[in-house]
């Protein structure tokens, strides 16, 4: 018998974006690549975002915990982003905080390794990435 896997969403955000703003690209994204919102087990940032009101909102409104973790935590997966950005990791000692952050949550759930199904989507606010661990969802 087969087990759903395991899905989990990075976010990276810049200070002040709103929950709206995360809630149109996350949905976007999913719905581009036709995964239902309700698969989701979970959302996850860097720590440096702990106290950031958007990402907060966004959490509460999905009904969806929101893990954070250190760049520490987040350095590991670098050589599997899709990007790496020296922006980012001037900003949080990460190269890539969504794509990241959705491996590290994926691998923590699942107890498995993780990959990204969704690599990095941007906006001007924001970027998010799917990752799963676990049987393959496709």
């Amino acid at each position: 018998m087969s087990t759903a896997p395991t899905l989990a969403i990075g976010l990276g955000c810049r200070h002040g974006c709103s929950a709206s703003t995360l809630q149109a690209l996350l949905e976007q994204s999913l719905l581009v690549h036709r995964i239902e919102l309700k698969t989701i087990n979970g959302l996850a940032s860097i720590d440096g975002k702990k106290a950031e009101p958007g990402l907060l909102e966004l959490a509460r409104r999905l009904g969806l915990p929101l893990t954070f973790f250190s760049a520490a935590e987040l350095a590991p997966y670098e050589t599997r982003l899709s990007h790496r950005s020296s922006r980012a990791f001037e900003q949080t000692g990460c190269h890539g905080v969504a794509e990241s952050a959705a491996l590290a949550l994926a691998e923590q759930l699942g107890q498995a390794p993780a990959s990204l199904l969704i690599s990095r989507q941007t906006h001007p606010q924001a970027t998010f990435a799917l990752a799963w661990a676990g049987e393959n969802p496709r």
